[in-house]
């Protein structure tokens, strides 16, 4: 059973298509990059995917279940926006996520915090954008979940602290679970996918292992992206 199955999706916003029968197939154990340029579809996808939008034709299964209670218990989201409440300490927020999911691992949220030097008594508010998008990534890594979607995870982090992120995403997930990761910077990620997908006007221009199109196409993901897309 394939851990997302995307069978002739398609997403219409009134006359406009986001995404046009999408057929698409997740196994478990991956970190699969979602690439793209701007409104290429890729935050359409996340959204089916995780609930927050309604298919306009087709369907989504999740571990052969549909996108619903189900699903949402085996998939931690990282937004591309902070959705936290600045007024929050972050020892409050782990107590909060470590009370509402029950995979979520308190230890291993405070750990990540030291290693990256973040207070937890902490306010949102006194942090600076790049530190709170530590905080809710650390948040969402802290879950055991099947299935991590993160888009544009390490945009908004200062390069010093870029692979200490990258090695966080990579190190703490199970081996049977896969990450989703949408971002613009693919020459930072490229090393560490396993499978790729280009999106190209709500259309999926190329879904493939990393190391085979490498060798088939005989460049890099990021040069290749730059001639799909002319960047």
């Amino acid at each position: 059973m394939a851990l997302v199955e995307c069978r002739n999706l398609t997403k219409n916003y009134g006359k406009k298509t986001a995404l046009s029968d999408v057929n698409l197939r997740i196994e478990g154990g991956g970190l699969i990059g979602l690439l793209g340029p701007n409104g290429s579809g890729k935050t359409t996808l996340i959204k089916i995917l995780t609930g927050l939008l309604t298919p306009t034709g087709g369907e989504v299964l999740i571990k052969g279940n549909p996108v619903g209670v189900e699903s949402k218990k085996v998939i931690s989201y990282l937004p591309d926006h902070t959705y936290l409440n600045d007024w929050m300490r972050v020892n409050d927020i782990i107590r909060y996520f470590a009370d509402f999911y029950a995979d979520f691992e308190s230890e291993r949220a405070y750990d990540m915090l030291s290693k990256l030097h973040i207070t937890p008594t902490d306010k949102l508010k006194t942090m600076s954008k790049g530190t709170k998008e530590k905080v809710q990534l650390i948040l969402v890594m802290s879950r055991r979940a099947d299935l991590y979607i993160l888009d544009e995870p390490i945009a908004g982090v200062d390069p010093a602290a870029r692979d200490y992120i990258l090695e966080t995403i990579v190190g703490s997930h199970a081996e049977y679970a896969s990450i989703l990761l949408s971002t613009h910077l693919i020459t930072d990620i490229e090393p560490i996918l396993d499978d790729v997908i280009f999106l190209k006007d709500g259309v999926v221009n190329l879904a493939a292992p990393a190391e085979e199109i490498r060798r088939r196409e005989g460049k890099s993901i990021d040069a290749l992206f730059r001639e799909v897309f002319r960047c």
